[in-house]
């Protein structure tokens, strides 16, 4: 399975930053990319980048200025690691198989012994990330397998 680095370091940098949005609050500021950067070892103009997608899916706040940086634009319970994969527009691979493709991802437009099942893999994992929030990651608690299931047949419903 392959989850990018870009998807990696978007949702470590916006758990640093729902980590560390309260302290910053309580001094009159914003967390600072520089900040998120050096706690999590990732390099702040690649930061840049990312949180300029974070801020045009509406996922956080900027403030210019003394006491600049960037706020969360919602709750952290309100923010789902799903949401913050998509808007940094990385989709999770789990083969070289598109799970999007009807036709076919073999060579004349069919497809391999396997598709369906890395098709359906690659929904659980999105309802899973879906699932999950920001305030779950902080606090370690992630939706056991009975909610995934849940959550799961519901979505299927639909």
């Amino acid at each position: 399975m392959e989850l990018s680095t870009k998807g990696r370091y978007a949702v470590m940098a916006m758990v640093d930053l729902a980590q560390n949005s309260e302290a910053a609050a309580s001094r009159g500021r914003a967390v600072n990319l520089s900040e998120i950067a050096e706690r999590q070892e990732i390099s702040q103009s690649y930061l840049e980048q990312l949180f300029a997608r974070l801020r045009r899916r509406g996922l956080v706040a900027s403030a210019r200025g003394p006491g600049g940086g960037y706020r969360l634009a919602a709750n952290p319970d309100q923010i789902s690691i799903g949401a913050i994969m998509q808007a940094v527009e990385e989709p999770l691979k789990v083969t070289r198989c598109d799970a999007h493709v009807r036709v076919g991802c073999l060579k004349a437009n069919r497809r391999c012994l396997t598709h369906d099942l890395w098709d359906e893999l690659s929904r659980h994992i999105s309802l899973f990330l879906g699932a999950v929030t920001l305030a779950d990651v902080l606090s370690r608690q992630m939706p056991g397998k009975a909610e995934a299931l849940a959550q799961f047949a519901r979505e299927a419903a639909e």
